[in-house]
């Protein structure tokens, strides 16, 4: 049984609208849940409580959507592991190893990729697989400038007895459960 899970957050179609390089972003996850599934890696998705949103947009774009087998909770924060049952999943499932993707970058990437130090997980944060919404023309800081960040941040953020990896979705080797 694999030691890694792949994690995709909040690839709602209602929140990615406005987002930032979307596009791509989704092709890498896609492409990084196909591996998994090939892999026989537990992909879970976490989705964010929507209210009075239609009810075909709260669910997770088609591109990324999930499939037979992929488990889906829904949750009401930031942090995907608050409330949620995730970290008994994990455990139940003898995870070690998370891979984070998803939006929004600096709310419920940056809050899950966190909790799961908090709470043991080595951490894989997929630097070209998240995204977070466009800013107004002139605003500080831009999109790519607050996913640059964050991206920088957890390569140098350490926690004691964790492994942090930020890597592009092409080094993300999930063959053999493993990420480079």
């Amino acid at each position: 049984m694999p030691d890694t899970a792949l994690l995709i957050i909040d690839m709602q179609t209602a929140l990615l609208g406005d987002a930032h390089d979307v596009g791509a972003c989704l092709h890498k996850v896609a492409n990084l849940a196909e591996q998994a599934r090939a892999a026989g890696v537990p992909i879970i998705y976490l989705r964010q409580r929507l209210h009075d949103v239609p009810a075909g947009l709260i669910e997770v774009h088609p591109v990324v959507a999930p499939q037979l087998g992929d488990v889906v909770l829904d949750k009401d924060s930031a942090d995907s592991f608050l409330d949620t049952g995730l970290g008994d999943l994990l455990d139940e499932s003898a995870v070690c190893r998370v891979i984070v993707t998803g939006f929004a970058t600096e709310y419920c990437v940056d809050s899950t990729s966190r909790g799961a130090l908090s709470r043991g997980y080595d951490l894989v944060l997929v630097s070209d697989g998240h995204t977070t919404p466009e800013r107004p023309p002139g605003a500080a800081p831009s999109a790519a400038q607050v996913i640059a960040h964050h991206n920088t941040t957890f390569s140098a953020i350490q926690y004691a007895g964790r492994s942090i990896t930020v890597t592009p979705a092409a080094h993300v080797r999930l063959d053999a459960a493993l990420a480079s």
